[in-house]
This record gives C-alpha cells, sequence and structure tokens, in this order.
C-alpha cells in the first residue's frame, strides 16, 4: 500500500461562501470518482485558494461531504505575475494499491493548462 497524490484544480465563478464550497466539491467528487477513492483511503486534503478567493475555506466542502475525521489543511498560493486567478487547488493524499502512473488528476474549467508546466506543481 502506497500514499499517493491525487491533484485538482478548478476556477470559481464568484469570491461567495457558496461558490468557493460548490467548486470544492464539485471538484473533490471528481477526484474521489476518477480514482475509485473510498472515505477510508483518504489520508488527508491540502486545499489552496489563490488571493481573491477569501468568502470561505475550501475544506467546508469536505466536511459537508461527511468528511469530519479526514485531517484537512487550507492554504492561500502565492501570488505570481500572470497566473491564473478564481482558483482552488486540491491534493488529496490516498493510500492505495495503484501505481503512480495510475492516478488520475483532474483540472476543470480551464485549469488543465496549469498541466502543461507554468504553474502546474
Amino acid at each position: 500500500m502506497w500514499c499517493r497524490g491525487v491533484r485538482g484544480a478548478t476556477v470559481v465563478s464568484a469570491n461567495t461562501k457558496k461558490e468557493i464550497v460548490s467548486a470544492g466539491m464539485e471538484l473533490l467528487q471528481k477526484m474521489v470518482v476518477a480514482n475509485g477513492v473510498e472515505k477510508e483511503d483518504v489520508a488527508s486534503v491540502f486545499f489552496t485558494t489563490t488571493h481573491d478567493l477569501n468568502a470561505e475555506f475550501p475544506a467546508v466542502a469536505a466536511r459537508q461531504m461527511g468528511w469530519t475525521e479526514i485531517a484537512l489543511l487550507g492554504g492561500q498560493e502565492i501570488q505570481v505575475e500572470g497566473s491564473m486567478s478564481m482558483c482552488l487547488r486540491i491534493l488529496l493524499l490516498i493510500n492505495t494499491e495503484k501505481r503512480s502512473d495510475e492516478i488520475v488528476h483532474v483540472y476543470l474549467k480551464g485549469t488543465e493548462v496549469l498541466r502543461q508546466g507554468n504553474g502546474g506543481h
């Protein structure tokens, strides 16, 4: 069994509690489905947002999904000139038998460009 990281990102339509939680829940659910993750497989989840998303903690999405016993942490992305705005990123750490090349990373709403090398850490 390995602990693997699943990356995901999305753009949030507005800096409101509702939109941040909704976008976080959509992204997290797609990451879980794409990788066949059960709640018991989750080691922890790290959420980041760009500086322009501060109306709510994105981890609220996981709590609303019933992830009350899982360690969650939030942070803010550094401000790099020309980087994507209104962006929410998730690093989902899971315990799995999958090889790293079998992990499916999920990028929504134009964030696919993050995987092309510019800001796609």
